[in-house]
C-alpha cells in the first residue's frame, strides 16, 4: 500500500476521532447546527443516536488506524483489507446520508471524497 493511501488513512482518521468528539459531547453546542442541523428543543430525543453514530465513528477511525498499522508491521493484506472497507463503508455511507437528507451535502463530501480517494489509492 502507498505511504500516500497510508496517509490519508491517519487523515480520515484524524477527522473521525474529531467528528466523534462532536457529535458524542458537543452535539449540543449551537455553532455546530449547520453540521447536525439538531434543533435545541430536539436535543433530548437525539442524544442516542448522535452519541452512538459519534462511537461508531471512533471505532471505524480505529479501525483505519489499525490497518496503517499492520501494513507498517508486515500485515499488508490484513491492513489493507480493514483499510479497504473503510474506506468503502464511508463512500456507502456518503451516498445514503446525501439521500437521506439532501441539505447535508457538505457532510457527504467530507465524508465520501476523501474516502474515495483513500478508496482509489489503496486499489491501485
Amino acid at each position: 500500500m502507498s505511504t500516500a493511501a497510508q496517509v490519508l488513512a491517519v487523515v480520515i482518521a484524524a477527522m473521525l476521532i474529531m467528528v466523534w468528539v462532536m457529535e458524542s459531547f458537543l452535539y449540543r453546542q449551537p455553532r455546530l447546527y449547520p453540521l447536525f442541523r439538531t434543533e435545541p428543543a430536539d436535543y433530548d430525543a437525539v442524544r442516542l443516536w448522535t452519541v452512538n453514530l459519534g462511537f461508531y465513528n471512533l471505532t471505524t477511525a480505529v479501525a483505519l488506524l489499525a490497518g496503517v498499522v499492520l501494513v507498517q508491521t508486515d500485515h499488508v493484506p490484513q491492513g489493507e483489507a480493514l483499510i479497504i472497507f473503510t474506506a468503502a463503508q464511508h463512500v456507502f455511507l456518503a451516498v445514503v446520508l446525501v439521500f437521506t437528507e439532501r441539505r447535508l451535502w457538505l457532510n457527504t463530501l467530507l465524508e465520501g471524497v476523501p474516502a474515495a480517494i483513500l478508496l482509489v489509492l489503496a486499489l491501485n
